[in-house]
């Protein structure tokens, strides 16, 4: 497996430091657990077999399903993920596990800067900070920045934010992302530029906000825009 890291949702796997970052801390796995979760970013969207799974983990040793059901458990309760309404990992009937969230593959896993000097987005007179890499915002559960706000798609669009410079980028929504009131597909962001994507208006703003701030937490409620 070539050094690699992945970001989906809050969280970011770095297979080189074999490490899990989310705000505010690292989340710890079983070896056999990591591995497990790094195979299904790797073949994502692909269902994988239980077969292949096993043959991955525990080459030429034969082991019970329920070893396998219990890594996929652990990983669950490690990412708040859910059996029954998955946003990262699904169960495929009687077949294997497939990684259905949003993940984008990066060269850097690092955990944010200090808030003071980070991208932030305005929204109501919230400050909303911004990781590096890829911020998804949309309705849907495993967005990045929840925005539920009439108009707004379950991927509405994203900010990359990569070397101090940040980008907005249309995920085909139905509605739309706009930048200044222009329709976008992608553009670079300055400070004050103002974002509208359905009904919401957010301002994207550089250095130390004036009020208070909000990171990107474990609670999904702090990162809710309503």
């Amino acid at each position: 497996m070539p050094a690699v890291a992945y970001r989906f949702g809050r969280f970011v796997l770095d297979y080189d430091t074999r490490q899990i970052l989310a705000e505010g801390g690292e989340i710890h796995l079983s070896p056999k657990a990591f591995e497990l979760l790094t195979i299904l970013l790797a073949n994502r969207p692909r269902a994988v077999s239980k077969t292949e799974l096993q043959e991955r983990l525990w080459p030429s040793t034969f082991v019970e399903e329920t070893n396998l059901a219990g890594l996929v458990a652990e990983i669950r309760r490690a990412l708040d993920d859910s059996a029954t309404e998955p946003v990262f990992v699904r169960t495929v009937y009687r077949f294997g596990y497939r990684f259905v969230g949003e993940a984008v593959e990066t060269s850097v896993a690092q955990p944010a800067p200090p808030p003071g000097s980070r991208p932030s987005l305005l929204y109501e007179g919230r400050h909303i900070v911004l990781m590096d890499g890829v911020n998804v915002i949309g309705r849907a559960p495993d967005a990045t920045i929840q925005c539920e706000v009439t108009g707004v798609s379950r991927h509405h669009a994203r900010i990359v934010v990569s070397d101090g410079e940040a980008t907005l980028e249309d995920l085909e929504s139905k509605n739309g992302t706009y930048l200044q009131d222009t329709r976008i597909t992608s553009a670079r962001l300055s400070d004050g530029d103002e974002i509208r994507l359905g009904r919401a208006r957010l301002i994207y703003r550089i250095g130390p906000p004036p009020g208070a701030t909000e990171t990107l937490s474990a609670d999904p409620g702090s990162r809710r825009l309503r």
